[in-house]
């Protein structure tokens, strides 16, 4: 009896299952682990992610290139603002000046975008960044002497920019400019012999400038006791980062224009200087200013300081003979610096104005430096692309957000100095004025087409990765294989 009331219990409770499946219909269109794949659902990136052509690149990169052409100044203007067609030979005219544009032709901004330029020439072949060069540093050969008679003559040089080409007092007059001329003439070596001639029959060479820019870096910049470069503000013996890259560059490139090793040594020793006293080894980034005799030294570590001492680190790798015994601690100092920066990049692939806070503002022009030195370090074989090419690649999306229709690069914080206090920091004003942005971002531009020509970026199972060959496989998700076809994940 209890054996047959047990079966009759099973068939009710039987019975009820197959009612209630058969009056509730199963829902096939229901996102869930059964019917979805969800590790593919699309993201929702505040930035591109994924795919990246080196078209699209180059269509950012010339958006930029034919802003700031439609901005350069190419005349010498007479005091009404009239154009000096003839130009004289016995005097200047009082009151003469550089036409003007938005930008400033002999700025260290512009000495940085004459060197990215001369990249962008190198990666596509098109001559017209190099000519965009030219036509500045003709405009600065024609001018010099000009001015110059004034200056001679006692007269008062009526054109800031001319005043600082002729007159530095400060490596942000003239470092980066020294570089780019010397650049500059290395790729069109004509611009040495074939200069522009002063109607008085004075040949101008560009190492004119060159050389009066250079023995300010060697001779005019106040210095420590060591030799490292330093500032009387806004303290007494103030050491900036900023200027290991106003300064070590030029240094080194020296030894490769004047064929002087010295100046290699010079450049070397400066640098593990700068490490010594602005390198904060726990942190792996640096701080941006250091007042010697301090025991306890201010610690802000701004974004574009820091993107400064990595443009230096891999400039100084491309200068350096491979044999240079320094070279294994600057290349040691690139790749710690580059991990400390890429655990602190945002989510967005920017990096924060103060490195280490999270709540100041994301900030163009150094994620442009970054982008720029990490994608070379790369290409160099310094660094693993498979490491590393992923946060190239999303610092580059980050910045084609700040670039305008208009080719305008937004997001940069202006000309900052020193402070000891961190809202100084956060409260810098940004603007597509800054003329901060546009060279790091040309440089980055062109680089990231250096990249994408040597390196294959692929989405696999939505992840972004660098590959080393071309990966052929359509599906979402695959296995690697020897011939680059891959195996689809079933």
């Amino acid at each position: 009896m209890l054996t047959h009331l047990i079966r009759l219990s099973f068939v009710a409770a039987a019975s009820l299952i197959v009612a209630a499946c058969t009056s509730t219909p199963q829902k096939t269109d229901e996102v869930n682990d059964s019917t979805t794949p969800l590790h593919l659902l699309k993201p929702d990136y505040k930035v591109p992610y994924g795919e990246l052509s080196a078209d699209s690149v180059k269509a950012a990169l010339d958006r930029i290139y034919n802003y700031i052409d439609n901005e350069c100044p190419s005349a010498i203007l007479d005091k009404d603002g009239k154009e000096l067609t003839e130009l004289p030979g016995d005097y200047f005219p009082e009151g003469a000046t550089l036409q003007r544009g938005a930008f400033r032709i002999g700025s260290y901004e512009w000495g940085i975008t004459y060197q990215a330029l001369l990249a962008a020439k190198a990666v596509t072949g098109e001559d017209k960044y190099e000519a965009y060069v030219g036509a500045c540093m003709g405009l600065l050969r024609t001018a010099y002497p000009l001015f110059k008679q004034r200056d001679m003559a006692k007269a008062e040089i009526e054109d800031a920019q001319m005043e600082q080409v002729i007159h530095p007092r400060a490596l942000d007059d003239c470092g980066t400019m020294c570089t780019a001329m010397m650049k500059y003439a290395t790729v069109a070596p004509d611009v040495r012999n074939n200069a522009p001639r002063h109607p008085s029959g004075t040949i101008v060479s560009i190492d004119t400038l060159i050389n009066n820019y250079f023995q300010f870096v060697e001779h005019g910049q106040y210095r420590l006791e060591d030799g490292l470069f330093a500032r009387h503000r806004p303290q007494h013996n103030t050491v900036w980062l900023d200027d290991m890259y106003m300064g070590i560059p030029t240094i080194a490139y020296a030894g490769i224009y004047f064929s002087d090793p010295k100046y290699f040594d010079e450049a070397a020793t400066m640098y593990k200087n700068f490490v010594k006293r602005m390198w904060v080894p726990e942190k792996r980034i640096y701080r941006h200013g250091y007042v010697e005799g301090l025991a306890q030294q201010p610690t802000y570590h701004w974004a574009r300081a820091n993107g400064w001492a990595l443009l230096t680190t891999v400039e100084l790798l491309d200068m350096l003979p491979e044999s240079h015994p320094d070279r294994e601690f600057i290349l040691n100092q690139l790749r710690e610096h580059i991990a400390g920066l890429c655990a602190l990049q945002s989510s967005e692939g920017f990096w924060h104005q103060l490195l280490d806070r999270n709540d100041s503002y994301l900030e163009t022009s150094a994620t442009a430096i970054y982008c720029y030195a990490i994608a070379h370090a790369i290409r160099k074989g310094w660094i693993e692309g498979i490491t590393y090419g992923g946060v190239a690649q999303l610092a580059w999306h980050a910045i084609s957000t700040k670039i305008t229709d208009e080719g305008k690069v937004a997001g940069t914080c202006v000309g900052t100095g020193m402070a000891f206090d961190p809202a100084f920091y956060y409260y810098r004003p940004v603007s597509a004025a800054a003329a901060h942005g546009y060279g790091p971002v040309i440089w980055a531009a062109a680089e990231m087409i250096n990249l994408l020509g040597e390196w294959y970026p692929r989405t696999n199972d939505s992840g972004l990765h660098y590959y080393e060959q071309e990966q052929k496989n359509p599906s979402p998700l695959f296995y690697l294989t020897e011939d680059g076809q891959g195996e689809a994940v079933k």
